[in-house]
Formats: structure tokens, sequence, C-alpha cells
């Protein structure tokens, strides 16, 4: 795949009004998302769900991509079709997860690395054969006593272009996540100050290693106050904040910013979004890679019962509707009032 095809799969990814959905959880995490509504973590419980997701009406006006999970990009839907054909018969991108999760990184307690680089570039020919246009890698930063140390960030930073670089060779547009945890009591002013320093230790890597940044996406956290502290910073201060950083460290070649939710709620989640995007214009899409801020509501809507099927999908569907309208500063509270 050319520089041009992959710039155009990135800006597919962040098309106006648009974003991502993650629905990569491994099986440790979705089993604790289905344990939260008493429902086993069978494959076929599984498949069942993504299915519910994927099928929703009226999502593609909404939702550019969706990242799976090794297992989900294998599965089929109930009529047989592979959930990548689902997707992209509805103009919908498939892509995949393709890290092997955080370790401890030996020597630097409290701090983790990034695994999976070992037959990374064999697994990203496999899942292109097997309809992925992109793929996803995350880094764990955490905010502490002396932590995040230098040595962390460079060794996140040395693993996510390494994955990169494969990822443009194989012709899949990577998303490079470097997340900031929101976990501990640090201040907003903290969280900025670490993200900056992560995010310009990134690129600095990505340009060693040859990266070309028109055909990649940067998936980061907001800027937000750690979740014990004190004072919890505003929509106004996130997108302040969050604006500030990127503008410093993330070079404007970057076709978007597809953002994590990373434990704020839904609600938070739109709010902060549009609060940025409310701001004006800037040198990249401003979009959404949603997770839990996209499926919570779902869950609780499904509650694994197939009669409440159509409940659940209207409720991922108010949801995306909601994102959407942050993807422009157009979202208000008073669109949840409209939420069926």
């Amino acid at each position: 795949m050319t520089l041009t095809e992959l710039e155009s799969v990135a800006r597919t990814l962040v098309a106006a009004g648009k974003g991502i959905l993650a629905a990569d959880e491994s099986a440790p995490t979705i089993e604790k998302r289905f344990r939260s509504i008493q429902l086993a973590s069978t494959e076929e419980n599984r498949r069942s769900y993504r299915e519910l997701l994927f099928t929703t009406p009226g999502i593609p006006e909404f939702i550019s991509g969706v990242i799976l999970f090794d297992e989900t990009l294998r599965q089929k839907s109930r009529e047989g079709t592979p959930f990548s054909q689902v997707l992209s018969g509805q103009g919908i991108l498939p892509g995949i997860k393709v890290d092997l999760g955080a370790k401890a990184l030996a020597g630097f307690p409290g701090e983790t690395i990034t695994e999976g680089l070992d037959g990374l570039r064999e697994r990203l020919a496999e899942y292109k054969g097997l309809g992925a246009r992109f793929a996803k890698w995350r880094a764990v930063i955490a905010i502490g006593d002396g932590l995040p140390t230098p040595f962390c960030l460079k060794a996140n930073a040395h693993a996510l272009a390494r994955y990169a670089a494969l990822c443009q060779e194989a012709g899949l547009v990577p998303i490079v996540e470097p997340e900031v945890l929101m976990d501990g009591a640090h201040t907003i002013e903290r969280c900025e100050e670490v993200t900056t320093g992560a995010l310009s230790r990134v690129f600095s890597e990505l340009l060693e290693h040859r990266v070309a940044l028109e055909g990649l996406l940067l998936k980061p956290n907001m800027v937000l106050s750690g979740k014990e502290c004190p004072r919890q910073a505003p929509p106004s201060e996130v997108a302040d904040a969050t604006v500030r950083c990127l503008r410093r460290a993330v070079p404007s070649a970057v076709p978007g910013i597809v953002f994590l939710s990373g434990g704020q709620t839904a609600l938070q989640a739109t709010e902060n979004l549009s609060a940025m995007n409310a701001l004006g214009r800037h040198p990249w899409e401003l979009s959404f890679s949603y997770g839990r801020a996209l499926q919570d509501p779902v869950l609780k809507a499904w509650k694994g019962d197939t009669a409440n099927v159509p409940a659940a999908q209207r409720s991922f569907y108010h949801r995306a509707r909601c994102n959407g309208a942050a993807r422009s500063g157009a979202y208000t509270k008073e669109m949840e009032k409209t939420a069926a």
C-alpha cells in the first residue's frame, strides 16, 4: 500500500462527524465487563454481543471504523458472514489490536512495557488477509512518586515506533496509543506535563524509525485530573490543557487524533471532546476511539437477553450520535433527553 493509500485510510477513519468504536477487549477484560451484567463470557455470548454492536441500524453515520480483537476478527455473524465483511459492507473499516498487553518492566517497579513485537510482521500479514485495514498498539504510562521514569517513556515509545513501522510496511494504518493513566491523585497540570513528555518522545522515535506521519493516527489520553485528585478540572480546562499539549508535541502532518476515554464516564468523554472541538479549527481532526464510553450503556441495556437487543442498539446509536456531534463541538446535554 502506498503512502497515499495509507493516508486515505487514515483520513477516512477521522471523517467529519465520525469516530472509532474500540471493541478489542481482551478475554479477561470482556469477562470483567460481562460479569457486571451477570453474564458468562462464552465465545457465543461474545460473538452475539459484538454482532449486536456491528449490526446496529444507522451506525455508519457516526462510526468510521471498529478495532477488533483476534477472536472477533475470525468470528462470523449468525448468518455466516465474517465480521470484517459485516463492517466493510456498511462502509466501516475493520481494524485489529495487535499488542499482547502491558507487562512489568524489569528493574522499574510500578512501570510496564507492552509486548508483542516478536512475530508481529507475520501476524500483520495474516490480519490484512483477514480484512483488517488498520491496527492498534497500546502503551501504558503511570503517574506516581518518581513515575514515569525517562527510561519507561523511551522503551514504550521505541516499541510503538517499531510497531508503526511494521504496520506501514504491511499496508496497515497504525494507531499509536500512549496512554497516560488517570489513576492517582495528580493534578491536571501534572498530567499535562507527563503527557507532553510522552508524546514528544513518541514522535521523536516515530521519525527515527522513518514512519510516515501522514499515514498514522494518534490515540492519546485527554489531559485530566487524576481520579483521586480533590479538584476535578471541568471540560473547559480539559479542552484548553489537552489542545495546548497536542500543539506542543504533535506534528501537523498527523491526519487525526482519536482520543481514548480512559475511565471517563460516557458523558464526560463526550463533553470533553465537544469542548475541544468548540475551540475552533485545529491542525488535526479531533475524534474518538472509545470503548467503555460507547459500550457501558449498551451492556446495561442488553444484559445478555435477546429480547433487549433493540433497546441496546438504540443505546449504542444514541451514544454514537452524541459523540458524532462532539466532533464539531455541537454536543449539548439536551441531546441526552432524546435517548430512546
